[in-house]
């Protein structure tokens, strides 16, 4: 693939007829304040699925368990994030609605968290975000839908 500036790719570091994103520019650029206070850190991003890992210390709740709310701020992130990624032209993702199921209890280490599309259409996008310790035992799945609305004219 020839290399192009970072002013030829769009905002999720995707270069023209790409089906992946730069993702060290993903992550240069930022995933916003909260997921970057967080520590999440975009590891792979294709048309396919988003991964990133997101670091167990400073994530916890009193018990020392990763929080059930961090796991919903890192779905949210990448399953937004892919939605955008997925958007017709003119289109930029809402979320309207998120859930997520903890069977498991981080204590250390690092979460990896894999989220692919279950459904992505016209108006609207459903992913499943599954995350993993580093043992690869699943703690939580969840799911996030996406409306996409239509981008306001300047």
């Amino acid at each position: 693939m020839p290399e192009h500036d970072a002013a030829t790719r769009n905002r999720f570091g995707v270069e023209p007829g790409s089906d992946s994103a730069d993702v060290d520019l993903v992550n240069a650029r930022g995933l916003g304040a909260l997921a970057t206070r967080m520590g999440i850190v975009v590891t792979e991003f294709t048309a396919e699925r988003i991964v990133a890992t997101m670091p167990v210390e400073g994530n916890t709740q009193p018990f020392g368990l990763v929080n059930g709310g961090a796991y919903a701020v890192l779905g949210e992130t990448l399953g937004s994030m892919h939605a955008g990624f997925l958007a017709p032209e003119g289109k930029v993702p809402v979320g309207v609605d998120i859930n997520a199921t903890h069977t498991g209890s981080a204590t250390e280490g690092s979460i990896t968290a894999v989220c692919t599309p279950i459904h992505a259409g016209r108006s609207m996008t459903v992913h499943e975000i599954v995350c993993a310790d580093d043992t690869g035992r699943r703690c939580s799945t969840l799911r996030i839908t996406n409306f996409y609305k239509t981008v306001p004219s300047a």
